[in-house]
């Protein structure tokens, strides 16, 4: 088995679990191991898995700790925005948008340094393997997977601490208790699952949230912000230009103020079973109800209608490792087509975990105050026009009627 592999590139956090994963590929594939660390902005200090990669014998040159958190949300979080893609009708998606970025920078690397195989820190359970390795194959079709939760023997968290202990691994002392929860985050969102949120009849308890203020500890007063979009991507806040990963990041901050965008959610994992997981996605959650916000005065009817019916399946080739299929990328041309006039401006109103869309302009605005007014329209439009409309619409219902009497 070792001696087919020359260089394995691994997703390496410098937490326990990757830090065992790393010794064990040594050990078991007597290769060398390269580790590479993305930030997506998920508010931890990633200088620490360098020194723990150099620590266990990983060359200088052979560590790679990449910011993507521009590439992240310009290619990746608001291609998905556009398509108001909620996975089962409320999952923003967190999680699962990363992971692809994370595979295809994974594969770069491996080119680049002439590694054979991948490996990644997903256990055999969830739908977090499936995202990587679809990803994996679709832009290097002949590269070696390794997910070491679906080979070894450690199938619990004493036996991982046992393995670090054994190999002078370090372990932060939080890690030798058993953890209440396990969480991933990046600068969309923060998921936490397992432990104390297992029971979907219990209540979460307060201390698992970590990006947002109790909601009920909020502000007393409301704050409104608004957002422009630019062909249905945002811009600017508060009249204020700033670059993708920085708007999410504002958006992030005012979320956190105002306890917006908790979610307790018991979903469909891709592998069949049911999980509960604890999702925040503070900046998220306002952006999303923005968008549609503008949608609401620039899109037509039929275009409007027919992305509501593209969204759920969108979301869940994402949910499901799909980004890179082509289904994915047809959907993506149609839903960017769409977003062509969705330019203007929304206002909103934060409170205490609501977001409210109160105001939406737009110089594109499909929305004619002369038409709908309940004043005097001037000819605008002829009222007279709705009987034969309601007559044409009731006729094969009428039929029935007189049929069926």
């Amino acid at each position: 088995m070792s001696d087919k592999i020359n260089r394995i590139v691994l997703a390496f956090s410098g937490g326990l679990d990757t830090s065992v994963i790393l010794k064990w590929l040594q050990q078991t594939y007597q290769c060398e191991v390269v580790t590479f660390t993305a930030d997506l902005g998920q508010g931890e200090e990633l200088e620490p898995a360098r020194a723990k990669a150099r620590l266990m014998g990983v060359k200088e040159e052979h560590i790679f700790i990449d910011d993507l958190r521009e590439e992240f949300v310009r290619d990746y979080v608001f291609p998905m925005m556009r398509s108001n893609a909620l996975y089962e009708g409320l999952y923003l998606l967190g999680t699962s948008i990363a992971r692809p970025l994370i595979a295809k920078r994974q594969i770069e690397i491996a080119k680049m340094v002439g590694a054979d195989a991948v490996s990644h820190g997903a256990t055999g359970k969830g739908n977090d393997q499936v995202r990587f390795e679809l990803g994996y194959y679709a832009l290097s079709p002949d590269i070696k997977v390794i997910a070491p939760w679906r080979e070894w023997d450690l199938t619990s968290r004493t036996r991982l601490i046992e393995f670090a202990e054994k190999n002078q691994i370090p372990i932060a002392k939080d890690k030798r208790g058993e953890s209440p929860f396990s969480t991933d985050a990046n600068m969309l969102h923060t998921s936490s699952e397992g432990k104390v949120l297992e029971d979907p009849w219990d209540e979460v308890p307060d201390y698992v949230y970590s990006r947002t203020v109790n909601p009920e500890d909020a502000p007393d007063a409301p704050e409104y912000i608004t957002i422009d979009f630019e062909r249905g991507d945002g811009v600017a806040i508060n009249g204020v230009a700033m670059s993708p990963a920085t708007l999410l990041e504002t958006l992030n901050d005012y979320g956190r103020k105002h306890g917006i965008g908790r979610l307790d959610l018991v979903e469909n994992r891709f592998v069949g079973m049911k999980s509960r997981g604890m999702y925040e996605t503070p900046g998220g959650t306002i952006y999303h109800l923005a968008h549609r916000g503008i949608e609401q005065v620039t899109l037509d009817r039929g275009a409007a209608h027919l992305k509501d019916e593209l969204a759920p399946r969108y979301a869940e080739l994402i949910y499901n490792g799909f980004w890179f299929s082509p289904e994915r990328e047809m959907l993506q041309a149609a839903i960017d087509h769409s977003q062509e006039k969705v330019t203007g401006t929304v206002r909103l109103k934060l409170y205490k975990g609501g977001v409210y869309v109160v105001g939406r302009k737009s110089p594109y605005s499909l929305y004619s105050e002369k038409v709908v007014t309940f004043e005097d329209d001037a000819g605008a439009y002829d009222q007279r026009d709705a009987a034969g409309f309601i007559k044409l619409n009731a006729l094969r219902l009428r039929l029935l009627g007189r049929r069926d009497r």
